[in-house]
């Protein structure tokens, strides 16, 4: 008799982690070995596949054989009443955890299955508790997911989103800044088109943490405050965004001040049996005249999975709102490519080997471009060009990965991870610099810069229910890193015989940096409706190179900070339906090389500003407190939190004698987020988000740089299940933006005397076609009015009305 493998833990209710059948709650109560126990090892009940229903009225019923998936014993059934195949445990208590059609989808449709009529709303779309963080091919244990254990939104002490397939098609995300756009409290800043940078509780930059597949690509090159790195991600590979909130480096380490993105990558499926699927995706924007094709396959065949494909896109100038005509210097290309290997070893353990490529050319920094200035700085000065273009920018990765299922006798575990993995971030650039601004100018200087950052890491995590004493996981991760870095400069480039002269790069060449650390996270109940997360970590950084200050010349230097972090999260079930959250969580980021040895200029005023690092500066500590509460009733959905950060290290640049330099100071943000839908029918959802957030270091009293100003969305939602179509419409407001701290004064991306507050209108819509509904045509209508805003700091103008066309094919 074949067992359901590894692989299909995913897709089950049932967890060997401890996790209740009937509500997937993390429990003490539920024995682990009442399911999960064949010959001394964990397994899973026997499952059925079952065939879909035809749900056209107008054709007749047939009898369908399922198909013989390796792993999974499939056996004749009537046809299940819902549209999408289901999973269907033999044993009574498992058949209450299996997911709904929805959630176990791994289509590139992600479409939704057609609800019974006296089925509850969560049928139709997914409650709270149906959103599961770690519960997807990709991530079958649920150890390298974003709470590094499997867990819902309704469960976690913390207020998270997940951003899942069904929903980046219906964004049409050709882009990482469409796919996360208008997520509660994460603001897009662009500094130029192609380039993106998220802001969550006001930090962004080296503040928030980004995993692929839980890896760090966070390294020691990202800039403080907005960079264009999180733009080298496809989001056609990708199956679905985790988001939390807050600080989580008790869990994740350095860099997790202000939240956690984790984008996880698309995975193959083995519930169809032995087979191969063709996917196809076409987008075209009207207001970048951009065209994104993907071309991707997925398949299952024996004990073998597979998935990977290749996307090219091709952006032409904005145009913006406001009948202001195209923007000069947001035209770029991009082109990605991955595959994806998933095998099972046996029963109980599955290898995982991924490799991804992105690269982007003639990508440029749109601020910079001379037509992009409204008008002169507040002192009447009126900013030079300074043309900076990428060309290219990459990101590469590649990574082994086992995990699997552990005998239930050994006392240390019964899930485990280990993940090996290599990484590389590309960027060379050019800069021309100019004396005047006049069109007939040539340039006066011209800067060829390059780094290579080459890294690789490991990281080990392991899970073991303890029963009455909770669920325990824990691992350890290492990451080592080192840059190759070089800078020419040419003076009077364009006239005959101007030779290169090499300059001090952006980085030291020989700079390193490595990280190590060990954490523990607790899950225990302490009574029937009070549960209780601890988390704790070690962590040890060590950074070195030789930067080249002007004052004291060439100076090799080695700095190694380490910290314990701590965080508690309570979590109180009012009802069923109600539960209260609240916490406690440290946040820690050392130095990065960038921090220490940076050599780079700031354009502040039509000035040059040098920036440089500061060899002293210490680690940025935080605290931050909240409390929250979640909604999950069959209409209403909603997820509210109240937060306050403190810092007792925030590190901040202060400008003396014309130069800006890295200080420490103290400071604080406090914010409110608020996220939910209220069912109006069956397949009609009134849906929106709101976010406040304030901010102030209060050494020197000014504001903290870029506090997204009070934002949120609001739009009503009709789904038609059946054939997989959507209605969309919904409007963003955003308040105005004034409160500038001193450094955003004269940058040309922020709009003197306050950076004025809009709304947009916007419609989606879209629908499956073809017997298998394998055919889906959408159309987007954004910004319907034409309004011109521009999204606070950023480099490029809002979009003008915009008309997305797409077209996707998947068997």
């Amino acid at each position: 008799m074949k067992r359901i493998s590894l692989i299909a833990l995913a897709l089950l209710g049932v967890s060997p982690l401890g996790y209740s059948a009937e509500n997937n709650l993390p429990s003490n109560r539920v024995a682990l070995a009442s399911t999960l126990q064949q010959d001394n090892k964990p397994t899973l009940p026997e499952i059925e596949v079952r065939p879909p229903q035809v749900t056209d009225p107008a054709e007749t019923s047939t009898e369908t054989t399922p198909a013989e998936t390796p792993g999974i014993e499939t056996m004749p059934r009537d046809a299940s009443p819902i549209g999408d195949p289901t999973l269907q445990a033999t044993e009574p208590d498992a058949a209450a955890s299996a997911v709904s059609p929805q959630s176990a989808s791994n289509s590139a449709m992600g479409g939704q299955s057609t609800p019974a009529s006296d089925a509850p709303f969560s049928e139709s779309f997914d409650s709270l508790s149906d959103q599961i963080f770690g519960r997807t091919m990709s991530n079958p244990s649920g150890l390298n997911s974003i709470f590094r254990s499997e867990t819902s939104l309704f469960e976690a002490p913390r207020m998270g989103t997940i951003v899942d397939r069904d929903a980046l098609d219906r964004r049409q995300a050709t882009s990482m800044f469409r796919a996360l756009q208008n997520e509660v409290g994460v603001m897009l800043q662009q500094t130029g088109n192609g380039q993106v940078s998220p802001f969550i509780r006001g930090l962004t930059g080296q503040q928030i943490l980004v995993l692929v597949d839980g890896i760090r690509m966070n390294t020691s090159i990202l800039r403080p405050g907005p960079n264009q790195y999180v733009g080298t991600i496809d989001p056609g590979s990708i199956d679905r965004i985790e988001i939390i909130r807050g600080a989580e480096s008790a869990l994740w380490g350095s860099d997790a001040i202000g939240g956690v993105i984790n984008v996880v990558t698309r995975s193959a499926s083995p519930l169809e049996g032995n087979h191969l699927s063709p996917m196809f995706s076409q987008y075209y924007s009207t207001a970048e005249a951009s065209s994104y094709t993907r071309t991707g396959f997925s398949g299952w065949y024996g004990a073998t999975g597979f998935t990977g494909g290749v996307s090219y896109l091709d952006t032409g100038e904005l145009d913006r709102g406001g009948d202001l005509g195209r923007q000069p210097g947001t035209d770029y290309k991009q082109y990605a490519g991955d595959i994806k290997l998933q095998r099972m070893l046996n029963e109980y353990h599955m290898f995982t080997f991924a490799m991804q490529h992105f690269e982007q050319y003639d990508l440029k920094r749109s601020d910079r471009f001379l037509p992009f200035v409204l008008g002169p700085a507040p002192d009447g000065s009126v900013p030079t060009q300074r043309p900076t273009v990428f060309d290219p920018q990459q990101r590469d990765l590649i990574y082994g990965r086992l995990e699997g299922l552990l005998p239930d006798d050994l006392f240390f575990g019964d899930a485990y991870s280990v993940t090996l993995s290599g990484m590389r971030t590309k960027e060379a650039s050019v800069v021309d610099r100019y004396a005047s601004n006049d069109p007939a100018a040539v340039p006066t200087r011209r800067e060829l810069s390059e780094f290579d950052d080459i890294g690789w890491g490991v990281t080990m995590s392991m899970i073991k229910d303890m029963e009455d004493f909770g669920k325990l996981t824990y691992g350890t991760d290492f990451y080592s890193e080192s840059i190759d870095a070089t800078r020419v400069r040419i003076d009077n480039p364009t006239l005959p015989g101007a030779t290169a002269t090499p300059t001090d790069p952006q980085y030291p060449d020989d700079s390193k940096a490595d990280r190590v650390g060990v954490y523990a996270s607790w899950y225990v109940p302490l009574t029937e409706r009070l549960d209780a997360t601890t988390s704790v970590r070690y962590e040890n950084i060590n950074v070195s190179g030789t930067p080249n200050f002007d004052t004291i010349g060439p100076t090799f230097f080695q700095r190694t900070y380490q910290d314990w972090i701590a965080s508690t999260g309570l979590s109180y079930l009012v009802t069923d339906e109600l539960r209260l959250f609240g916490g406690y969580h440290e946040g820690f980021r050392a130095p990065t090389v960038d921090d220490l040895t940076a050599d780079k200029t700031f354009l502040q005023n039509g000035q040059s500003t040098p920036i440089v690092g500061n060899l002293d500066v210490q680690p940025e500590h935080s605290n931050t407190y909240e409390v929250g509460l979640k909604f999950n009733y069959d209409r209403l959905r909603l997820q509210v939190t109240e937060f306050w950060t403190d810092f007792d290290s925030f590190i901040s640049r202060d400008v003396v004698g014309g130069t800006r330099f890295l200080t420490n100071q103290n400071a604080y943000i406090n914010g409110t987020e608020l996220n939910g839908e209220y069912l109006l029918g069956r397949n009609l959802a009134l849906y929106g988000n709101f976010y406040y957030t304030y901010g102030t270091i209060t050494t020197s009293g000014e504001p903290i740089s870029r506090i997204p100003p009070t934002q949120g969305i609001l739009g009503l939602r009709l789904n038609d299940p059946c054939h997989q179509g959507y209605f969309d419409v919904f409007t963003w407001m955003v308040d105005r933006a004034d409160r500038y701290s001193s450094s955003n004064l004269g940058d040309v991306r922020f709009i003197p005397g306050g950076t004025p507050g809009y709304a947009t209108l916007n419609v989606r819509t879209g629908r499956s076609f073809g017997d298998r509904n394998q055919h889906r045509l959408s159309v987007s209508l954004e910004n319907i009015t034409d309004k011109y805003y521009r999204v606070l700091g950023s480099g490029v103008d809002g979009q003008g009305f915009n008309a997305v066309f797409g077209y996707q094919y998947a068997l």
